[in-house]
């Protein structure tokens, strides 16, 4: 499929900037969408930038449509650190003559992304754009991870309509459903019912309080690996550091927190895409909020760069196996670590089963704080969540 029908060149005005000079920067060194007749090859491209000019679907945040030239314009004078990447931008997806044409269109661009084997990072409009790139993946018969950095869990009370406070309903109840897992990384409280926390422990999905990343902020990396999905929300940062956003909250992550994060996400080797949303430049100070996603998408690239498949595999040699037998008696909890990056597994190998859809979701991403409380004889949450999910 040509995809070029549905995107429109990047705007001249994110040229104008003369500020920034010299062949190694992003501007200088992706291959960019800037007239009909220049759309990128992708053939070889490992990441593209994709803009979405869709608000339509925004509850309280109308004009987060409007942000991703100041993105652009923000993320063009950065240096670019990485020879060996193939970055383009494809341009943007404009609103359709219903919100379900743009729905329609991004699945289309994110299909014909995947089968190339293209990440795409997409920026601009609002938070419902999860809802199509969690669709992509029902054509691959596979089970689907979504992780969203949000300060709410975006459940919503209408389960019918589709909006930046509802997709999650939509994607809980989608048919066939293909959602594994859900995990909300840094919900603040007071912004959340207690009916709605009740569900998702119901759900057995992982929720994470703002306070609990931010004392320990590697402990998002494991429920960032886990990601077939990330979608982050601005709002999840605090007004101090991202302005740029309708209701911007005095608390949430800083920007150096979330730069960590989406290098996590970068790191990632089984991420098909990420999302950064409701961005609005009309509450912005000083182009603020999209300084910092520039630096986010900086840092996601850079942890792309930096990719090791550490996926465990019944065959490997690669790991260091640590089994851990609890005083009961009753379970014994198999930990992976890989020799070379460091980074923790659970192995619930021993359920595998048949159906192919649950083929990379034996291995669990943990932390070493897992391991250390099963060696204080406690059962680690995340060992008998997914042990349940798998049963």
């Amino acid at each position: 499929m040509e995809i070029s029908m549905f995107l429109e060149p990047v705007p001249v005005n994110c040229f104008d900037d003369t500020s920034y000079q010299g062949k190694n920067t992003l501007g200088n060194t992706f291959d960019i969408y800037r007239d009909k007749d220049s759309f990128p090859e992708l053939e070889n491209v490992q990441l593209v930038l994709l803009g979405i000019k869709e608000d339509r679907g925004s509850t309280d945040n109308k004009g987060c449509s409007d942000g991703t030239d100041e993105v652009r314009q923000a993320l063009y004078p950065l240096f670019n650190h990485w020879k060996d990447l193939k970055i383009a931008d494809i341009g943007d997806i404009y609103p359709g003559k219903e919100i379900s044409d743009t729905y329609y269109a991004v699945n289309q661009v994110l299909s014909e992304l995947m089968k190339h084997h293209v990440v795409p990072i997409i920026i601009g409009g609002s938070q419902d754009m999860t809802y199509p790139m969690f669709q992509v993946h029902e054509a691959l018969g596979k089970l689907v991870n979504i992780t969203a950095i949000d300060p709410v869990f975006d459940l919503g009370n209408d389960e019918t309509a589709l909006n930046s406070s509802t997709y999650l309903s939509r994607i809980i109840l989608h048919e066939p459903n293909f959602l594994f897992n859900f995990t909300n990384i840094g919900y603040q409280t007071y912004y959340v019912d207690n009916d709605s926390i009740e569900l998702m422990k119901q759900l057995l999905f992982d929720v994470y309080r703002l306070g609990n990343i931010k004392s320990n902020i590697e402990l998002s990396e494991p429920l960032i690996r886990n990601a077939n999905i990330v979608s982050f929300d601005m709002r999840a940062i605090r007004a101090a550091d991202a302005p740029g956003v309708r209701n911007a909250s005095p608390n949430g992550f800083d920007g150096e927190e979330a730069c960590r994060m989406t290098r996590y996400a970068g790191l990632n080797s089984k991420l098909s895409s990420i999302g950064f949303f409701e961005y609005n430049p009309h509450f912005d100070e000083n182009n603020r909020t999209a300084s910092l996603m520039a630096e986010m998408i900086w840092y996601f690239i850079e942890g792309f760069s930096n990719r090791q498949d550490d996926f465990p595999s019944l065959e490997s040699s690669d790991f260091r196996h640590y089994n851990v037998q609890l005083a009961d008696g009753k379970e014994t909890i198999l930990f992976l670590c890989h020799k070379i990056t460091g980074r923790w597994w659970i192995d619930l190998s021993f359920m595998r089963a048949d159906d192919p859809r649950y083929e990379r979701h034996h291995f669990i991403p943990c932390s070493k704080e897992d391991y250390d409380q099963a060696m204080r004889d406690e059962l680690p949450d995340k060992w008998w969540q997914f042990y349940q999910k798998l049963m």
